[in-house]
């Protein structure tokens, strides 16, 4: 596995305890998908559980793309980059305790507000509010072009975890490593016309109720007891509170939030188009390409969304490659749930 710059220092940083006082979060366990060693993980992050930090401080804002993001930042600006990307109904708070532990490992942490959450904005009224996952991914690329960021780990869950898998598959040179919640995740609209089992289909209830103009309505009307839903549902022993549920909604506020969500699960469906610029990559996305760049995917033991089982998509991680299960009824915001097993899992494929 290749070393990005920095790594020395990393190194050295890891090894030193975090000053604050551990809370046990949930059992890491290791399922190596191809027989490869395993860097030991530090125990203090392995222990390090959610709710120690509510607030990342003062955020950003910079130009991008079409776009003028709103994002959070954290560690030294000389330090490995790694850029962390949220999903739906999540928001940036899914990183909120992720990003100091490795800011305090050294790293360079960036964690934007995708389009159509928080303070992100479009630079143009006359610009489409485009859904579709490769604009996603071109949003991350233009802000890391905006940032100075040559390279840097990428890593999400969700609706970030296939914009990370994207940026891997078609800007490897962008990107030291991967960290994807739920492994590979690309998947175009001829891809999801083949139909499942009913039960299969039933978890993806809120997909074709948003394909309805009644669906449209009812999640501008209900965005919040949407989110609510979704997360008792997708992590259903996770315990948080009104507080920290309240500080992610607050980012449904933006007013495009509504049409790029409901365009997002339309396009996947192929029920609405996207735009021409992107239809490249997609064509690219359509041949589902393998990733070369050292990855270390996750999945919670009780992740209650859908998502595919580890051996369907193992063969898809071409480099250095290992799975990893975290245990401890740790559900489908793996970050905000187990954030020691995601940033160990960050540290490990950057550094090993």
């Amino acid at each position: 596995m290749a070393t990005n710059a920095g790594s020395d220092a990393v190194n050295r940083n890891r090894r030193s305890l975090l000053g604050a006082a551990i809370v046990a979060g949930g059992e890491l366990t290791v399922g190596t998908m191809r027989a490869q060693p395993r860097r030991r993980a530090t125990a203090d992050l392995e222990a390090f559980g959610p709710g120690r930090h509510i607030s990342f401080g003062e955020l950003q804002q910079i130009k991008a793309g079409v776009l003028d993001i709103g994002y959070a930042e954290a560690g030294p600006r000389g330090g490995p980059a790694v850029v962390l990307l949220h999903g739906w109904p999540y928001d940036i708070y899914s990183y909120v305790d992720v990003a100091p532990l490795l800011a305090a490992h050294g790293y360079r942490v960036i964690v934007p507000y995708l389009r159509g959450y928080g303070r992100t904005r479009f630079l143009s009224d006359a610009t489409f509010r485009n859904g579709q996952q490769t604009a996603l991914a071109a949003d991350a690329i233009a802000l890391m072009d905006a940032l100075g960021v040559q390279r840097a780990t990428v890593a999400g869950f969700d609706w970030g975890a296939r914009t990370a898998d994207i940026l891997a598959a078609l800007w490897p040179e962008r990107c030291t490593a991967l960290v994807s919640v739920s492994g590979y995740l690309v998947s175009t609209p001829a891809t999801n016309t083949m139909p499942l089992p009913p039960k299969a289909e039933l978890q993806w209830w809120y997909q074709y109720y948003f394909a309805t103009d009644r669906g449209r309505a009812g999640y501008d009307k209900y965005r919040n007891e949407f989110a609510r839903l979704i997360w008792q549902t997708a992590s259903p022993h996770w315990r948080f509170d009104d507080a920290t549920f309240d500080r992610t909604t607050a980012s449904f506020a933006n007013p495009d939030h509504v049409a790029i969500v409901i365009h997002n699960y339309r396009w996947r469906l192929g029920l609405a188009q996207g735009e021409a610029q992107y239809d490249q990559l997609d064509r690219r996305l359509a041949a589902t390409p393998s990733i070369t760049v050292p990855t270390i995917t996750l999945e919670g033991d009780a992740n209650g969304a859908p998502h595919p089982a580890p051996a369907t998509y193992a063969r898809k991680f071409t480099g250095k490659y290992e799975h990893r299960t975290v245990g401890g009824g740790i559900g489908h915001n793996l970050p905000q749930e187990a954030p020691g097993a995601f940033a160990q899992a960050i540290i490990d494929a950057s550094t090993a």
